[in-house]
């Protein structure tokens, strides 16, 4: 019968075509009707239970009794990119784009469906298709939030996920125990003065120059108010204020991310913000600040880290089991993580002698690591049926 890779590879062409189809055919966060659609039509003469709707847009299929009881994630929502890539499977869809590999992670999940399905089972597997983990909805939740809400983590003794990643060679996978992605808060925050003619400065509270003390306390927080050893970023991506060139406005706006992979660090630079924004009042101003939590960190359980290891050791060979260095990029594959003993490995991707961001108009990947991404997950979960966790 060969060997889960082996099945995989011979899988390859219909995983291409899988993820050509989805490329082309991109939805944004908790609009994946048609690529839920498509799932649904793969997944239910495989002899899956479906469940649609799930998360909103969310599809889960369920396939054998009992437990163990083990969930393999791939989310499936694109983003708000005008595609740049000049190929024949490029987005048919104006400014929307699959520009992080989900369209790879669904068709990788649909291989995985494939190759489970001729497995005996002596427990279950749960397929979650996720909606939305690139963005969240109108009350600030995202795809795995929501499909938590509607029991999907049930029952679940362990859950593994994917992220394909270009700075690694096709063939290499990297998984570490522990931190695996950052956590993420976003920060909303309005300087207040008092606005007036851009030829008489004395007679106004300039928000402006206020926002330049600010915006240098904020940036000062990482450096001088946190421990050294400790990951974290704070990043201003938004500054709004004034609309012509004299009159001095009233306010100045500011929007910023927070990255963090301690929730001690988190709570930290939560109240060094307050502090940096209280310099607006000494300057005669004064300000507003809301900070929303987002996404916390991804933690790799180390038992579930030993059945990826030992996977990628026996399908792969030891010399492409890579280094994962930390990143402060932020994943909501965390909430599931916290429901159940998770983790998430990094699936190499890179095109060769042209590696292409994620999060780029001209994104694209190796489609080689697809059958390797499903054999992975697939392995994993029929090891984790057979022998559990220690």
């Amino acid at each position: 019968m060969g060997t889960m890779l082996d099945r995989a590879n011979d899988l390859k062409e219909k995983l291409i075509a899988w993820r050509r189809e989805f490329h082309m055919h991109p939805e944004l966060g908790f609009n994946e009707r048609r690529t839920g659609d498509r799932v649904s039509e793969v997944l239910q003469p495989l002899g899956y239970r479906v469940k649609t709707g799930v998360g909103r847009t969310g599809v889960v299929g369920e396939m054998g009794e009992g437990k163990p009881l083990i969930a393999l994630r791939f989310d499936m929502d694109a983003l708000p990119i005008q595609e740049e890539n000049d190929v024949p499977y490029a987005s048919r869809v104006p400014g929307v784009m699959h520009a992080c590999g989900h369209d790879a992670h669904t068709a990788i999940g649909l291989g995985v469906a494939n190759l489970l399905a001729e497995e005996p089972l002596a427990g279950t597997i749960r397929l979650i298709f996720q909606p939305s983990e690139e963005s969240e909805d109108e009350e600030g939740l995202s795809g795995a939030y929501r499909m938590m809400q509607d029991g999907v983590m049930e029952g679940v003794e362990g859950v593994l996920a994917l992220h394909v990643d270009p700075d690694f060679a096709v063939g290499d996978i990297a998984v570490e125990a522990g931190p695996a992605s950052a956590g993420v808060d976003t920060f909303y925050a309005e300087i207040i003065g008092r606005g007036g003619h851009a030829a008489t400065p004395q007679d106004v509270v300039d928000p402006i120059h206020i926002a330049g003390h600010v915006i240098l306390a904020i940036h000062g927080i990482v450096s001088r108010r946190l421990n050294p050893f400790a990951p974290a970023v704070i990043s201003i991506g938004s500054i709004r204020g004034g609309k012509t060139d004299n009159v001095i406005p009233e306010t100045v706006e500011l929007i910023g991310t927070i990255r963090f992979m301690d929730s001690g660090v988190q709570e930290k630079i939560h109240a060094e913000l307050e502090k940096a924004f209280e310099v607006s009042r000494a300057l005669g101003g004064d300000y507003s600040l809301k900070i929303v939590k987002g996404y916390p960190s991804i933690h790799n359980d180390s038992r579930m880290v030993k059945i990826l290891r030992a996977v990628g050791r026996d399908l792969l060979g030891e010399e492409h089991l890579q280094l994962q260095e930390d990143d402060m990029g932020a994943e909501d594959f965390a909430f599931f993580c916290k429901a159940a003993p998770g983790a998430m490995f990094r699936l190499g991707c890179a095109i060769e002698g042209d590696k292409r961001e994620v999060h780029n108009p001209r994104f694209d990947l190796d489609e080689g690591c697809l059958p390797i991404g499903a054999a992975m997950l697939a392995e994993a979960a029929c090891r984790f049926i057979q022998h559990g966790i220690s």
